[in-house]
């Protein structure tokens, strides 16, 4: 697809000369600027959606946005492991990463859509949020409420066995909420479980988006930007599920926790 842009590459680092926006320096560097691009791109997606054109290029190019959006108020964008997103192109995969902030769902087509059609596991809450529950509804979304941890897990099994069964990959965020904290002990293996039950392999994905800061209330999502806190995705090794799935669920619990210590080090040191 001509709008996706690290083909062939394994990582990406923002240029060091990237320009600020010259609005963004104008609203002294105010949250509101970013938030006001980004809802734009988020129209234009529900929009799409509602047409039954939110294809896989548009899915990029409205991603793209969001990209080039953070660049643009200051923020520096690091991509790791593209070669293991590479290795498991075109195959249905359960990719299970860590949630920090509504930075991830917003960018992550831009990275994963070239090599893998996928689909979220999201709250059930989402489908009924204007334009949100059309873009939603296109990808198949399996929703969880987060109320019934059985019903939660029924749902995932079928729906997102469904997903995949139609060679789509699922995407899981097995965390309760979105939280710049990693809790080890609050990250389910609902990933893994699905992994099992649909016969496929798990690609973990660490991942630092605190560039934007969670609200509180019913403003969750507009909170503070902090251009100094650097975006990091990095993709580990695909696994194949053995036995039950504790030795896969320890080992991304690992990964995750080892690249976060790293980058929030790095922060530390700048």
């Amino acid at each position: 697809m001509d709008s996706y842009r690290f083909k062939n590459v394994d990582s990406y680092d923002t240029p060091e000369n990237a320009a600020e926006s010259f609005f963004f320096r104008l609203t002294g560097r105010s949250r509101f600027y970013f938030y006001f691009d980004n809802f734009r791109t988020y129209i234009r997606s529900g929009i799409a959606a509602r047409r039954g054109k939110l294809d896989a290029d548009c899915q990029i190019r409205n991603s793209n946005r969001n990209l080039d959006l953070v660049e643009r108020c200051g923020g520096h964008i690091h991509l790791r492991g593209l070669n293991f997103l590479r290795e498991v192109a075109g195959e249905p995969v359960v990719v299970i990463a860590n949630h920090m902030s509504m930075l991830e769902t917003s960018t992550v087509h831009a990275i994963i859509r070239e090599y893998l059609d996928f689909s979220f596991v999201v709250k059930a809450s989402l489908l009924h949020t204007p334009f949100m529950k059309d873009i939603l509804t296109a990808f198949k979304a399996v929703p969880m409420t987060r109320t019934n941890p059985r019903a939660d897990l029924k749902a995932i099994l079928t729906l997102g066995k469904a997903v995949i069964d139609a060679k789509r990959s699922m995407i899981v965020f097995p965390q309760a909420t979105r939280s710049r904290e990693f809790q080890p002990e609050h990250f389910s293996s609902i990933g893994v479980k699905l992994a099992k039950h649909a016969g496929v392999r798990v690609l973990p994905l660490a991942l630092k988006t605190d560039f934007v800061g969670n609200g509180k209330g019913i403003f969750k999502d507009l909170g503070p930007i902090y251009p100094e806190r650097h975006v990091w995705f990095e993709f580990g090794a695909p696994m194949t599920i053995t036995g039950n799935g504790q030795h896969e669920q320890e080992k991304i619990v690992e990964f995750i926790s080892e690249r976060l210590d790293c980058w929030n080090r790095l922060e530390k040191e700048a």
